[in-house]
């Protein structure tokens, strides 16, 4: 009782993560409603673990969340007015992407270093700013995202075990291989023409 007593927000959370890769392995829009209260929880905790950067990286989820569903719900192809379709990231996007990256990183680590006493301030910022890129590109509905997310998951994995948030980082390891065959399906989809957002 006194491990659950203790970690039950972790264990909370991993429920809600657990939903949430389902919902997105099905490219289903209520994936975003999820997104919006998990990472609300997620900033506590990671706050008293000593994950600064991850918890900063959930309030943003959490605002980020609004847009993906805004996006998800009313953005419409201009000729058909259809769903949003999967489509590989633009090859224009490539070097500002990479650009955002490299900044974001630097930045969530000058944060880290500066501001925090945080043990762990390369990976945490790495793995936020990698994070921060994904969101978007998943709010765009990029097959490429997944791609993103696998090595976000490995590293955020490896940080939780370290970090004593055993439920997350068992987490993160699933999400590891959901997001391998994420990555699969969604490519699927896309050659099939579907990219169904299933009504919330």
């Amino acid at each position: 009782m006194d491990f659950l007593s203790e970690h039950w927000l972790d264990l909370l959370t991993t429920v809600l993560g657990l939903l949430y890769v389902w919902l997105e392995y099905r490219a289903s829009i209520a994936l975003w409603l999820v997104g919006i209260v998990m990472p609300a929880l997620d900033v506590y905790l990671f706050w008293i673990h000593g994950l600064y950067g991850d918890a900063g990286m959930a309030m943003y989820y959490t605002v980020a969340a609004l847009y993906g569903l805004c996006i998800w719900k009313f953005k419409k192809t201009k000729e058909l007015k259809l769903d949003l379709p999967i489509i590989h990231v633009p090859k224009r996007k490539y070097l500002p992407m990479t650009i955002t990256f490299f900044l974001t990183w630097g930045l969530i680590y000058y944060v880290l270093i500066t501001w925090t006493n945080s043990t762990v301030p390369v990976l945490d910022a790495f793995t936020n700013a990698l994070s921060f890129v994904g969101l978007w590109a998943l709010a765009r509905k990029y097959l490429e995202q997944w791609l993103f997310w696998i090595v976000v998951d490995v590293v955020c994995c490896y940080l939780y075990i370290t970090k004593g948030i055993p439920f997350k980082a068992g987490l993160y390891g699933l999400y590891v291989v959901i997001a391998v065959m994420g990555y699969f399906n969604w490519k699927k989809m896309m050659k099939e023409g579907r990219s169904e957002s299933f009504s919330v």
